[in-house]
């Protein structure tokens, strides 16, 4: 159906007689003007005030705090590295390996059927996760984390329990923020859901590797940097 609305442009969705669409239709050019006027009074004068008042920090604390984001692109320098936790050190990789050493078959730990006996197919050595020092807030799940060399080496998605009060200090002892490795999801691509058509718009094959990615799924990398745009221009910090 959707790929007939699609195909059929404005003249197939005008004759569709789905619900949701007729929705849409019946509210449509009130709630445009609803929006409008949300953006002309609330949005426009709340852009204009911000701007000033970064302005007037930029003017008092100069260059000695970062900026908000302000729904911009923030390049935002960190490393691969761990923490410690109860005077125990917690690496900066998780493995394939644990997701079925913890698997107990009830949430959190329920591991989805389409990965349920696959363990002899998949390659338990693959890198899953990373922590990095790089300083993110909830928003930049999907932000892109690159290697010193441009290599896209993971996906920011999360962050440690420490990484909660980020949006007020970054502590650089404790704050991680956890990106899913590439490794893991080629593994998961081609031994799992065999997504062939997938991997080939993406310039992989099943046994093979694309542009862009190390040899080595395996990747120890040293350095990352994280490209985010912040969601609250509201946020205390925004070198994100």
């Amino acid at each position: 159906m959707r790929m007939r609305l699609w195909n059929g442009g404005e003249r197939q969705v005008d004759a569709s007689h789905d619900a949701m669409i007729e929705l849409a239709r019946l509210v449509d050019r009130q709630a445009r003007a609803v929006r409008k006027r949300y953006e002309d009074e609330v949005e426009a004068p709340v852009h204009s005030a911000s701007e000033k008042i970064a302005r007037a920090r930029f003017r008092v604390y100069g260059t000695s705090i970062p900026p908000d984001a302000t729904f911009t692109l923030r390049l935002n320098f960190g490393a691969v590295q761990g923490w410690e936790e109860d005077s125990r050190q917690v690496e900066p990789f998780t493995y394939l390996a644990r997701l079925f050493e913890r698997a107990s078959g009830q949430e959190p730990f329920k591991v989805p059927e389409s990965w349920q006996g696959l363990e002899e197919r998949l390659d338990l050595h693959t890198k899953f996760n990373l922590a990095t020092t790089n300083d993110i807030v909830g928003g930049n799940s999907g932000s892109p984390l690159v290697d010193a060399d441009g290599r896209l080496v993971g996906l920011m998605f999360d962050g440690n329990i420490h990484s909660i009060a980020g949006a007020y200090w970054f502590d650089p002892e404790k704050n991680r923020a956890i990106a899913v490795h590439p490794a893991i999801m080629l593994e998961g691509l081609r031994k799992v859901y065999q997504a062939q058509e997938l991997l080939s718009e993406l310039g992989f094959s099943l046994g093979g590797r694309g542009p862009g990615l190390p040899a080595s799924s395996r990747l120890e990398p040293r350095s990352a940097t994280s490209l985010a745009s912040h969601p609250a221009p509201a946020a205390p910090r925004g070198t994100r």
